[in-house]
């Protein structure tokens, strides 16, 4: 439900008349919280701990992956702003041919490999050319030459990341958001901010409509109450806030997780022992005696430039328009990518790169000496968990529903910035005689049945194992929060149990 420490009105706020003992009382129902309490009473205190520790601990992670998120959803609508030149064209009269319009992007740029080709998606937009093994680009990147299909005009060239074509300015903030700029290592810190938030996101959740059961009235849970004061009413908009943004903040979590470092491979192990896989269409043609492309010549020897089906050298080669008409034929429409052959005895691959719904993934391979299909991949025929993972990624980029995505997720990234400030001002609230808030007491496992206990510990484990960047963290709190109740019980300074 929230990201930060949701925690009951301990401390005696003066202004805050619903304060009580979290070890004595369940404010839920008033009742005591002992042997003959409800279950709820016995899980209550350990799902505020683990609440309010999660929170102070992970939440700067958290608003970091927010705020770089929140700037992510606007990238989509600057970039188009910002490379208005590049992007847009006038509309001509009818489209040159693709090959046409490659040989205008080689000429201008012989550097590097043709890697693959984007022709025009719609009216008005420009085709990209993109180019691999370019100095002072990126390995992982491509150099975009961005050509007017109707002129065959180069309009610039600028790099390129991902399959969606992220450009400089979009590229830039999405790193920023995966890795902070620090490689592999900085994946880490989004890896640990999505490993939490679910756990955060149902533990507050949990506390808040524990919190208010006995207040039948939807208005009291789903609205913040304005005529509270202090503390109460900064819990208040934490609360209905949060409740308002607990599904998406899960949905973010999980996703997250998918394409992380550890749990994103555990999850891709389970998903290849489920058969549940991405598929890709074979690029392989048989025989092996049709040469491979060397892109770095200036143009595409072997692959006919005009797409009469010439010869060049020893390679014959149906060409770029070929190619580009048979995928048309079987029914993949805008926007295509095709890559040309990468070997011998390798096809052209033509896929389709549309992430807004509907999505748009068929993909055919084609015989470069022939022009027949020799592959056929379907989205249609994906897996349940594959399209799931599909629709869920384009879903937490931004992609799948377009503006109305992206607005959706900049709403998500505020709302939990904002619980994110609220938990951390209860927690300065929450302690009038100290420059913090004091801290949940220990104790809170005890209070909880074994017959529930054992298989939570067990479950937590198990979810532990697989998610390492939750498990290591708890299991290092947990014996840090041990040892420091062992010490306070010998030293004699603390009358609570560890």
């Amino acid at each position: 439900m929230s990201a930060t420490p949701l925690v009951p009105a301990t401390g005696g706020s003066p202004d805050d008349p619903a304060t009580e003992d979290p070890r004595t009382t369940d404010p839920g129902d008033g009742s005591p919280a002992g042997a003959g309490g409800s279950l709820w009473s016995g899980l209550r205190p350990l799902v505020l701990r683990l609440h309010f520790y999660a929170g102070v601990l992970v939440a700067p992670f958290l608003l970091v992956a927010a705020v770089t998120g929140l700037l992510y959803a606007g990238s989509f609508q600057a970039e188009k702003i910002i490379y208005s030149h590049e992007l847009r064209v006038p509309v001509g009269d009818h489209e040159l041919p693709i090959s046409q319009q490659v040989a205008a992007a080689r000429k201008a740029h012989p550097e590097g490999e043709i890697s693959a080709v984007r022709p025009s998606p719609e009216d008005g937009a420009t085709t990209r050319v993109l180019l691999s093994g370019v100095k002072g680009v990126d390995h992982a990147h491509t150099l975009a030459v961005f050509v007017d299909p109707y002129t065959g005009k180069v309009r610039g060239a600028l790099e390129q990341y991902g399959s969606t074509g992220a450009l400089p300015l979009r590229t830039w903030i999405d790193e920023l958001h995966r890795d902070l700029h620090l490689g592999q290592t900085g994946r880490l810190y989004s890896e640990l901010a999505a490993s939490w938030l679910w756990v955060i996101t149902l533990g507050g959740l949990l506390l808040w409509l524990g919190r208010r059961r006995k207040q039948r009235a939807l208005r009291s849970v789903a609205l913040p109450d304005r005529t509270a004061t202090g503390r109460k009413r900064t819990m208040s908009f934490h609360g209905a806030v949060g409740l308002w943004a607990a599904l998406g903040l899960l949905f973010l979590s999980a996703t997250g997780l998918t394409w992380s470092t550890y749990a994103g491979a555990n999850i891709a192990d389970l998903r290849t022992a489920l058969d549940q896989t991405t598929p890709t269409v074979s690029a392989t043609v048989g025989g092996g005696e049709h040469a491979g492309h060397d892109m770095g010549s200036g143009s595409m020897p072997g692959m006919d430039m005009g797409g009469t089906g010439e010869t060049s050298g020893h390679t014959t080669d149906v060409g770029l328009d070929a190619v580009l008409k048979t995928a048309r034929a079987k029914g993949l429409d805008n926007p295509v990518e095709i890559v040309p052959p990468a070997e011998p005895g390798s096809a052209y691959v033509v896929s389709q790169i549309q992430r807004s719904w509907p999505e748009k993934q068929d993909s055919v391979a084609i015989d470069p000496a022939t022009g027949e299909v020799t592959d056929v991949q379907r989205f249609a025929d994906y897996p349940v968990l594959a399209k799931l993972t599909r629709w869920g990624i384009d879903l937490h980029t931004g992609n799948l529903f377009g503006l109305v995505n992206q607005i959706a997720l900049a709403a998500l990234a505020l709302s939990l910035i904002l619980l994110i400030v609220w938990g951390y001002r209860m927690w300065w609230q929450r302690g009038r005689a100290s420059a913090f808030g004091r801290p949940v007491p220990r104790g809170a496992w005890r209070r909880v049945p074994p017959y529930v206990l054992l298989p939570l510990a067990a479950a937590i484990a198990v979810i532990g194992y697989y998610l390492p960047l939750l498990g290591i963290p708890l299991a290092a709190f947990l014996a840090v929060d041990l040892l420091l109740g062992a010490i306070a019980r010998r030293r004699g300074t603390s009358g609570q149990t560890a």
